[in-house]
């Protein structure tokens, strides 16, 4: 994906089984965990594009989050913060070829951050 797309959306959820029930019943997406993500179930659209997680709901993460593709974390976390940002969560890995991170923008949004590739 290009630099700026939006490429994930998570939903913070307290009960994995009910939230799939009710997304996959409501909106016809299809859910399921995938190896080596146990515990966070990956949601498709139906348009095979749009996509995210059924993510663990936490103090600090009560609101869907949306994640943007960027060609490297670490130019856009220095050029956010440049901008007002603040770092809620370094880069960190999720794969060996993939990286995320958190910032938020000043007027108070959390915005996660995506670089490379997942297979």
């Amino acid at each position: 994906m290009p630099h700026g797309d939006i490429t994930h959306i998570d939903i913070p959820v307290s009960d994995n089984d009910a939230a799939t029930r009710f997304y996959g019943t409501l909106f016809g997406w299809q859910i399921a965990e995938v190896a080596g993500y146990e515990g966070y179930p990956m949601w498709q659209a139906p348009n095979k594009i749009s996509g995210g997680g059924l993510a663990p709901r936490s103090e600090g993460f009560t609101q869907p989050r949306s994640y943007v593709e960027v060609d490297s974390i670490d130019e856009t976390i220095a050029k956010a913060t440049e901008l007002g940002a603040t770092v809620l969560m370094p880069k960190s890995p999720i794969s060996e070829t993939s990286w995320w991170a958190v910032v938020r923008d000043p007027d108070g949004n959390d915005i996660g951050l995506y670089e490379g590739e997942t297979s």
